[in-house]
């Protein structure tokens, strides 16, 4: 018997050994190579990649933190004297927060925060939090179910003293408030509450940050008319609209003129539109139907603007005229305050034009008419001032106002290129600021005394990649023109408030980001920062490849980026995915550098080469000809495309195997993917296909009825219609051969999940297998499921394209 005991248990030994064996052999390579670089170890290999500017109140110079594997530095940057010098010594800043806090820091690790530059351009102010629980008041000791507060000290340091000032009086730091517009005195604050505007002083607004119910706090309703779906501070979206009428203030967006005297701002009669659904089954203690205003392509049921005028002298309301056509659309052209007064308020804005009068641009519904509208105070209506008109939609910028209202700079892209005019306030063309095949983005600064414009444009210098942003600056009167930032890099830049100095963040997918301070000539200053990247190199990070190809007309070129796993054998033959997104607003293709993405450098490690490639129709920074090829064919357009890119990339490259395609994109990327494994069975063989808009029938209006566009018709007796026709995915579902995950968030109200049910839909009628993963609780961007979705994507492709996977295998906890 005590054999036969010691055979069985030997068996079960060399089971349990077996099975070890077999659950080591189970791990893949390629799933190893992709756990290296989960979100969670990658948050701790790189950190800061841009240098962002805090200009001082008074003079050019301005702070910035950036945080590398050697922790967070703080610098101050002096351009004219043209120095960078810490903010403060770490060592002696971690040795004395320790003696006042009575916690242990390091330089290394300073848990600053809140750090802000006084008016005077020498004192900080900052805050540090205590691991020891801060004393209960009155209102903590009421809410029991409230978690404890740590202590948190107040600091003042002085600069060219290096002095550092416990402020062990100071209150608490008054919170930083979301819903008032201040207006440009500092004298009122308007806001909404229970649907309606209302207004206070400043310093009742200074007593709302410290108590939002303070009962001494003085209000005055503008409005009494407000209403569900047709008043003020409604959010776009309410999921009990009950709550409307509960008290809390809520923010507007209107612009203030120069003087403080008025307040201008829209108002959207959402009254008439459809409602939508999602249930959200995850809410407790029972699901919860969540509605709101949604409109489709083609619905007559649109929303009406109303443009408003508030005068803050006697509280009036006046409404303004602006009627020209049905469903319109109307902005009013507005600018922030001033970077150094920003600290302030971010949602107040002040109108373009001076005391009187100000600018606003009123759109068609198809957007074949763009109107520039001038209005004047005491007038009833708005006058058209310069009118934009081509057949088809018409992309816009934000207008640029000169002198209180005499000079327009308007961006326009009627010779097929965007550029810039100057016009006078009658709406007569003075002149064409710029000209040319190549593209102007965006008006960052108007020096007016030296009448020069700063703006960012990109396709200008041949032999570079026409994506690529650079800084520019010419004369108002269309000479001067030159370009200030240098290099093949795409510049994300900021000029500062006097228009002397930019700090320019330059970078490509394939190097490492780097930020100089250049003058308004475009001369280098000093080198800022060089982005900390030994982390990211130590555990074998390598760059992308970019690439160039031929569209299927075999004349236009589209550009693209290469991702390969980081153990890339050039002896072994790959699977290749293509990441997509249709556009036409913006490709799948990253310009600047960007940090490892679930979607493509990491999906490469787990064993695939990863492209995403540009296609005729999906980007507005080339020419108007290439944003419109796919105008009216929003489905199909971009297809052809990519079949003929991967196809090239194949033959130019032996470690891509054209007969193991995959392709998957997110939202317009979803819609796409599917359509193309659908429209192209033979060649794409599996597709991931997430949040997408695979019926823009139900899809929200703006962006089905611009990018594929929409007829308007009016009748013999004058009524206006439009119609809208496209083709959908349920469509052509029929034609499926390959493999399809089909991925949506449940609660989903940007695309609705119906999209995807009505795929489904069709591929069970037409009795075809698929498969489909539904994230509870999810709205479109995955949100915290994102890590969990990226191993089932992972799976996926290794299953169908590799013929392997680890499904067998938990996927790690994030």
């Amino acid at each position: 018997m005590k054999k036969l005991l010691m055979t069985v248990m030997a068996a079960a030994g060399l089971l349990c050994a077996a099975g070890t064996t077999a659950n080591s052999q189970e791990r893949l390579p390629e799933y190893l190579q992709a756990e290296k670089f989960t979100q969670k170890k990658l948050n701790t290999m790189l950190f800061s990649t841009t240098v962002d500017p805090h200009w001082f109140q008074q003079g050019n110079c301005f702070w910035y933190q950036y945080k590398t594997s050697e922790g967070t530095f703080w610098y101050v940057v002096d351009p004219v004297k043209k120095t960078r010098l810490p903010l403060f010594d770490r060592d002696e800043m971690a040795a004395q927060l320790t003696e006042t806090v009575k916690d242990p820091f390091e330089a290394r690790h300073l848990p600053i925060e809140n750090l802000k530059a006084g008016e005077d351009g020498r004192t900080f102010t900052f805050e540090v939090t205590s691991s020891k629980d801060a004393k209960p008041d009155d209102k903590d000791k009421k809410d029991k179910k409230k978690g404890k507060k740590k202590e948190v000290f107040y600091f003042s340091y002085d600069y060219p003293t290096q002095k550092l000032t416990w402020l062990e009086d100071k209150e608490e730091e008054p919170k930083r408030l979301r819903w008032g517009s201040v207006s440009p005195d500092k004298k009122t604050v308007i806001y909404a509450k229970d649907m309606n505007l209302y207004r206070m002083s400043y310093e009742d607004y200074q007593k709302a940050r410290k108590d939002e119910k303070d009962s001494t706090i003085v209000e005055t309703q503008l409005t009494f008319d407000g209403q569900e779906d047709f008043g003020y501070g409604i959010p776009r979206k309410m999921v009990n609209t009950d709550t409307l009428c509960n008290g809390t203030r809520r923010a507007v967006y209107g612009y203030w003129s120069p003087d403080s005297r008025y307040f201008a701002m829209t108002v959207s009669d959402n009254r008439a539109v459809k409602d939508l659904w999602v249930l959200n089954v995850m809410s407790e203690p029972r699901p919860t139907l969540e509605t709101y205003k949604y409109q489709m392509p083609g619905e007559k049921e649109a929303p009406v603007m109303h443009l408003y005028l508030f005068d803050m002298q006697d509280n009036s309301r006046k409404e303004i005229r602006t009627s020209a056509y049905k469903d319109q659309t109307v902005y009013i052209e507005g600018r922030p305050f001033e970077q150094k007064q920003r600290d302030m308020e971010d949602i107040s804005k002040v109108w373009q034009g001076d005391n009187d009068r100000f600018f606003l641009t009123r759109s068609s519904r198809d957007l074949y008419r763009i109107d520039v509208c001038s209005y004047t105070v005491g007038c009833d209506s708005i006058v058209p001032v310069i009118k934009e008109r081509m057949n088809t939609y018409q992309e816009t910028r934000d207008l640029k106002v000169l002198g209180g209202g005499k000079e327009l700079i308007q961006w326009s892209e009627r010779d097929g290129w965007a550029h810039l005019y100057l016009y006078d306030d009658q709406g007569n063309m003075k002149n064409r600021i710029t000209k040319g095949p190549w593209h102007v983005e965006e008006i960052l600064k108007v020096d007016e005394k030296a009448r020069t414009v700063y703006f960012t444009a990109n396709g200008k210098n041949a032999g570079e990649n026409p994506y690529y942003e650079h800084l520019y600056r010419v004369n108002l009167d269309g000479t001067g023109l030159k370009q200030l930032t240098s290099g093949n890099f795409f510049h994300k830049v900021e000029v500062d408030d006097d228009a002397r100095f930019i700090v320019d963040n330059y970078s490509r997918v394939d190097t490492v980001p780097v930020c100089v301070l250049l003058d308004n000539a475009g001369n280098k200053v000093m080198d800022l920062q060089e982005s900390d990247f030994s982390q990211l190199f130590a555990n074998g990070y390598k760059f992308p490849e970019l690439f160039t190809v031929k569209a299927a007309d075999g004349v236009t070129d589209l550009y693209g980026v290469m991702y390969k796993p980081f153990d890339f054998d050039s002896t072994k033959v790959y699977p290749i995915v293509d990441y997509v997104y249709p556009g036409p607003q913006v490709e799948a293709v990253y310009y600047p550098f960007t940090r490892m993405s679930v979607r493509t450098d990491r999906l490469a490690q787990a064993g695939f080469i990863v492209i995403s490639v540009g296609q005729r129709g999906g980007h507005p920074s080339r020419s108007k000809w290439y944003h419109n090829w796919g105008y009216g064919n929003m489905r199909d357009y971009p297809l052809e495309d990519h079949k003929y890119a991967i196809e090239q990339l194949a033959n130019r490259y032996d470690f891509i195997d054209i007969d193991r395609v995959g392709i998957h994109g997110h939202s317009g990327g979803g819609f796409m993917s599917t359509a193309a494994i659908c429209q192209y069975p033979d060649f794409f063989k599996v597709a991931v296909s997430c949040a997408g808009n695979h019926d823009n029938r139900i899809y929200n209006r703006w962006w089905s009825e611009t990018h594929h566009g929409v007829k308007e018709e009016v009748s013999e007796k004058g009524d206006t219609t439009f119609t809208y026709s496209i083709g959908t995915n349920p469509e052509i579902a029929s034609r499926l051969k390959g493999h399809l995950l089909l991925v949506h968030g449940d609660i989903d109200d940007n695309v609705h999940p119906g999209n995807t049910t009505r795929v489904v839909n069709a591929l069970i009628k037409a009795g075809k297998r698929f498969d489909m993963l539904m994230l509870p609780n999810q709205r479109h961007g995955f949100g915290d499921m994102n890590e969990y979705f990226y191993w089932r994507l992972v799976d996926y492709f290794s299953e169908h394209l590799r013929g392997e996977s680890e499904k067998s295998v938990d996927i790690p906890k994030r």
